[in-house]
């Protein structure tokens, strides 16, 4: 009897350690999350070391040889995007905004072209014409192109737009083409990171980069210094251009690398 009982004792102590084993359904869940997180994780240190990798890409090769790049992998522009996506979430204020407000209080007649529109978000925001420009195009109101050499016809919009988009090498090239673009009186308008125009840390200097501007056959109108991030220069075409001028000297504007964090 007293055998029987120690079984008992022993066989009862047997069952509470194995359902001490037995981890509860909490317990599992929350196994399960570690894994999960550390993926995701991985997953966005991949996509931003891929985002890195091409960001520096557009900004050391000209705008035939990113047209060639993405031509080659489509998806690397995906993959782009999403990256500028995430960065620019980080910003206190988007420089497409701004210029959707200004754009906003001109003439709805305006016609409009946004080289470098990425989402296209001037064209899904106003009822202007707007012709957005891009390298890559998954929609059918975008023209995939090298923005040196875009399909559209000589003095046939008001307005041009390089927000954020002055990326290439041959940067020149993308605002004489919208130089030709343009109407007499037409807008330019060009949106920047801040810090390639900082002389100090081998930016090009706003003053150098205006004039040349004005050079080419364009009348400065304001510069916008007041956003942490970005710079915003506003110019008009000159109603009477120069056939003949002197060569342009063009500053270098520093590439906007991100470093890995």
């Amino acid at each position: 009897m007293g055998e029987s009982k120690k079984r008992k004792r022993r066989g009862g102590k047997k069952g509470e350690e194995e359902q001490q084993a037995i981890p509860s359904p909490s317990a599992k869940r929350t196994k399960l999350k570690e894994p999960s997180t550390f993926l995701e994780k991985m997953r966005a240190r991949l996509s931003g070391g891929h985002f890195r990798m091409i960001n520096e890409k557009l900004y050391t090769c000209t705008g035939k040889e990113a047209l060639d790049y993405f031509k080659e992998e489509p998806s690397l522009f995906d993959m782009y995007h999403a990256g500028y996506k995430s960065q620019m979430s980080n910003w206190p204020e988007q420089p497409v905004n701004v210029i959707i407000k200004w754009l906003k209080k001109q003439s709805p007649s305006f016609v409009i072209a946004d080289f470098g529109c990425g989402e296209a978000l001037i064209a899904k925001t106003l009822k202007n014409k707007v012709f957005s420009l891009d390298l890559v195009s998954s929609d059918p109101n975008v023209i995939a192109c090298d923005m040196a050499n875009t399909p559209l016809a000589s003095s046939s919009v008001n307005v041009a737009v390089f927000c954020l988009s002055l990326m290439g090498t041959n940067y020149k090239s993308y605002i004489e083409e919208s130089n030709r673009v343009l109407k007499p009186g037409g807008w330019l308008l060009i949106a920047e990171v801040k810090s390639r125009f900082d002389p100090n840390t081998g930016g090009a200097d706003p003053e150098k980069f205006s004039n040349a501007i004005s050079e080419l056959g364009f009348k400065s109108v304001k510069k916008d210094f007041s956003n942490k991030m970005f710079i915003l220069f506003y110019f008009t075409k000159k109603e009477k251009q120069i056939s003949k001028r002197k060569e342009i000297e063009w500053p270098t504007l520093k590439p906007c690398l991100y470093k890995r964090r």
